[in-house]
């Protein structure tokens, strides 16, 4: 028996009752108008003629409606006295006389003039139909429990059948009221929604509403899309799985209209849309990171799950969360800096809201801790490491490799996405993160690399045998007072490209690059202070403002000519400002540390390397790489220049810098007498990860250790590695065990190291320390308190001259000079080192040089505070 099909769509416009008088047959439901003709000419399909039926959509009949408002109250019935949604009658009334008409056909069924089996008509005429469009939340709920309860009564009906002799012996009054306990009230239930979705206050515009609607349609189609995804329909979603709005979003605020082919390609990848781990390998500037931030997005957005991203240094990170701010104001999510002192550990998790944290190499291997301790990882969807290569790179190679290692051991559902520079095993590192790799030498614009060499320039040639070749001869003129200046021809190369175009000149150290930003404009013509003078006096007038009313000497004497200093001793505003100020133009240069090399988007028309060392160390062909990288701005520049400054002393070591294959990425948890993977141990202890040695064992194989342990572990095997660890954490009584090594615990002590990323070789030190403080803190100078949070790691950098800390001692008041003796540095010790003698009893090393320090500063604090009481 075929029941006839109400085709009803309600779209509510505004809270405000519309006008009855004006509107009266031009109230019509949005999306399907109803044929205005005589009732009894719409005989629903299967119905006998003449019977009551329900009207039948016309399609052939369109008519144009229009809306007037008038204010009522929130309170009142909306529809006590006007319900005529359906130009001449009431829809409420037809659901009434639908209702009663499916009710008496359901009582001759049950007295046996119907062999058909029992429907709920109505609720199959509503519930099979197309998904309402357009419809407010309430209405939405109100149809998803008609569609529901139409299920529950086929399923229902269709165990009536299987029982039909039980039924036949129960009566008819039986029957229905069993079948009347089961049925509401269409039209009192649709009534009730209606006006509770009448009565609720308008938050945000119509506007803003359908476009929250959009969007979280969209959502919902790359949600599903995702879910049945296939190698034949790689693209998820109108953008990469993402609504329409991130694209517009995208070009708003980043100008980014379109991807580069290469970034289709890798959102595209089947080990991408599959959730599988990743590492990608670009030249710098190729526009990797816009890559991670799409899938970020798509996990926040689509997946509803939290994001990490790992970066290596702290301006970094305040660049990115900059970045991302702006996205998780329009998208309804958290960004979240981790860097320095900031940051919560546990996150605060939040119910509706998710959130990406933007974590620096340390900040986010204590938040995985603080995961892991409260039971949380799971609720981490995506993990993105930038500079995935720096897993070689000392101490903080072994805590990235301690981080990406507890993700997998404990999260199979957290995918690890890794951005790289081109390794030469880059296979070790797709083992150890169970990874694919796509691997790219795409740059935006061509690079062309030079090298000079006193005022000769060549161009770096691998093809050449001798890695370079000739290219030109400096013409700068030069006095002999800036050939004394300047020695390294610096201004030369820097006035060919600037003010028309940018530079940026790299230096070994943060004081090297104000020395060079002066030596630059003492030198520079008078034409440099009139370009863009105006911005120039404006971002002058932002930095006196955002620096209390100071602005650094060194700055305002640069700034006027277009030049500044960048590295990590200027404020987050100063460093704001000059960034926006030279992504405008109006600084054309910049000498910075290689700190900007590492990720700030700051491009330019030529690169300058004033020394092929960072600080005493000779730089690595992955940060060379990095820094030339910057060379050629996309869209602006046809090509980009770099340029290495080199002494005769260190030609020969350049050419296996600029022209030998890449580096290779080795596991640093055995480095510093295996530093790491002792840290390693009492963390996986103190988190119950591991209680025994098998257990050890067993997480290890998830390392970068393991995968390359024939060639960092020749001289001994992992086991005999992780007992020696294991012996060391005991003595240092770090951890418990039993008789036969089972049952590891972590002690108190043990628990504050980790917990506090404490150097495990110095916490039984700093331990006993703090205890002595505790039993006689002196609180009359700071000298004490600065004691005790001195860093150990100062010591080897403290070389004092004794008579200048002898005088310093005797400057220092008798309570002062009894601290100091009583932390092991009497005045008699210091005396006789002044002296020169030889002192038999050894003193704490880490004393004398902390009490150098400290005395200095408790007598600059001093004299301070005598001038302002003296004030």
């Amino acid at each position: 028996m075929n029941s006839g099909r109400l085709q009803v769509k309600i779209k509510r416009v505004c809270p405000r009752k519309r006008s009855r008088d004006g509107l009266k047959t031009q109230a019509t439901p949005a999306g399907r108008r109803w044929s205005s003709v005589p009732e009894t000419e719409l005989t629903p399909a299967g119905r006998r003629a003449g019977g009551g039926g329900l009207p039948r959509c016309s399609t052939g009949r369109r008519t144009s409606s229009t809306m007037a408002e008038e204010f009522c109250s929130d309170s009142e019935d909306l529809f006590a006295d006007y319900d005529s949604f359906l130009e001449d009658s009431s829809l409420l009334a037809k659901l009434d006389d639908a209702e009663q008409n499916e009710r008496q056909r359901a009582t001759d069924q049950l007295d046996g003039k119907h062999d058909e089996v029992l429907t709920d008509s109505i609720l199959d005429a509503i519930g099979d139909e197309e998904p309402l469009e357009d419809l407010p939340p309430s209405q939405l709920q109100f149809q998803q429990e008609v569609r529901d309860q139409a299920k529950r009564s086929r399923l229902q009906d269709g165990h009536q059948t299987s029982t039909t002799s039980v039924r036949k012996e129960a009566g008819p009054e039986t029957k229905t009221e069993d079948r009347t306990r089961r049925r509401r009230s269409v039209a009192d239930q649709l009534k009730r929604t209606m006006i509770g979705n009448a009565v609720v206050p308008a938050g945000v515009s119509r506007t803003a509403a359908l476009k929250e609607t959009v969007v979280s349609e969209e959502m919902s189609v790359a949600v599903q899309a995702m879910e049945t995804v296939s190698t034949e329909t790689p693209d998820l979603g109108p953008f990469y799985g993402l609504p329409t709005r991130v694209k517009d979003l995208m070009m708003d605020l980043r100008g980014i209209s379109s991807l580069y082919d290469w970034q289709q390609t890798c959102l595209n990848l089947d080990c991408v849309q599959q959730r599988k781990n990743l590492i990608y390998s670009l030249p710098t500037s190729g526009g990797k990171t816009l890559v991670a931030e799409i899938l970020i997005l798509r996990e926040l957005l689509c997946r509803k799950k939290d994001c990490l991203f790992i970066l290596p240094y702290i301006s970094l990170v305040q660049e990115k969360v900059r970045g991302l701010a702006s996205f998780g104001l329009e998208l309804d999510f958290m960004v979240e800096e981790y860097a320095g002192s900031k940051g919560r550990f546990p996150p605060v998790k939040r119910r509706n809201k998710k959130s990406v944290y933007v974590a620096t190499i340390e900040k986010a291997h204590s938040l995985v801790n603080s995961l892991i301790d409260t039971s949380r990882l799971e609720d981490l969807g995506l993990l993105v490491v930038d500079e995935l290569h720096m897993l070689g790179d000392g101490s903080r190679g072994a805590v990235i490799e301690m981080t990406l290692a507890k993700v997998q051991f404990m999260s199979k559902t957290t995918q690890i996405i890794g951005m790289s520079a081109t390794l030469g095993n880059i296979r070790d590192l797709q083992t150890f993160l169970r990874a694919e790799n796509y691997s790219s030498d795409f740059r935006p614009v061509e690079l062309k690399e030079f090298v000079k060499v006193n005022d000769t320039i060549y161009e770096v040639d691998p093809k050449e045998e001798n890695c370079f070749k000739f290219s030109r001869l400096l013409s700068f003129k030069y006095s002999s007072s800036m050939q004394k200046m300047d020695p390294d021809h610096i201004i030369a190369l820097v006035t060919e490209v600037i003010p028309t175009h940018s530079c940026l000149v790299f230096c070994p150290t943060k004081k090297n690059c104000e020395n060079v930003a002066q030596m630059i404009c003492r030198y520079l013509k008078e034409e440099f202070l009139q370009h863009q003078e105006a911005d120039k006096a404006m971002l002058l007038r932002d930095l006196k403002d955002g620096g209390n009313g100071t602005v650094c000497p060194v700055l305002s004497r640069t700034v006027p000519y277009g030049v500044a200093y960048h590295h990590s001793g200027l404020t987050s505003e100063e460093r704001r400002l000059l960034e926006e100020a030279y992504s405008r133009g109006t600084l054309c240069l910049l000498t910075c540390t290689s700190t900007l090399a590492a990720g700030i988007n700051l491009p330019a028309r030529r690169v300058i390397l004033r020394s092929p060392y960072v600080a005493s160390d000779f730089l690595k062909r992955s940060q060379y790489k990095q820094m030339v990288g910057r060379a050629g701005r996309a869209g602006i520049d046809s090509v980009g220049e770099s340029i290495l400054i080199l002494q005769d002393k260190d030609r020969s070591t350049a050419k296996s810098l600029v022209c030998a294959p890449m580096e290779n990425c080795y596991s640093n948890l055995m480095m510093d007498d295996g530093k790491g993977i002792l840290s390693l141990i009492l963390s996986l202890v103190g988190l119950n990860m591991a209680s025994s040695l098998q257990q050890l064992q067993d997480f290890l194989r998830w390392t970068l250790l393991f995968v390359q342990q024939q060639h960092l572990c020749a001289h001994k095997s992992l086991t005999e590695v992780l007992q020696q660890s294991l012996d060391f954490l005991k003595d240092k009584d770090l951890i418990t065990a039993e008789l036969d090594g089972s049952n590891l615990k972590v002690t108190r002590l043990g628990k504050a190291t980790y917990k506090g990323s404490v150097d495990l070789t110095l916490s039984d030190l700093l331990y006993k320390d703090l205890s002595k403080g505790l039993e006689g803190l002196l609180l009359n100078s700071y000298l004490h308190l600065v004691y005790l949070v001195t860093p150990y790691d100062l010591v080897p950098q403290c070389r004092p001259d004794w008579m200048v800390y002898f005088r310093q001692f005797t400057l220092l008041s008798a309570a002062e000079q009894k601290m100091s003796a009583a932390v092991g540095v009497p005045e008699s010790f210091v005396a006789r080192k002044a002296a020169g003698q030889t002192v038999k009893k050894a003193q704490n090393e880490k004393t004398q040089c902390k009490n150098r320090q400290k005395q200095d500063e408790t007598t600059n604090m001093r004299h301070k505070m005598t001038q302002n009481q003296e004030i």
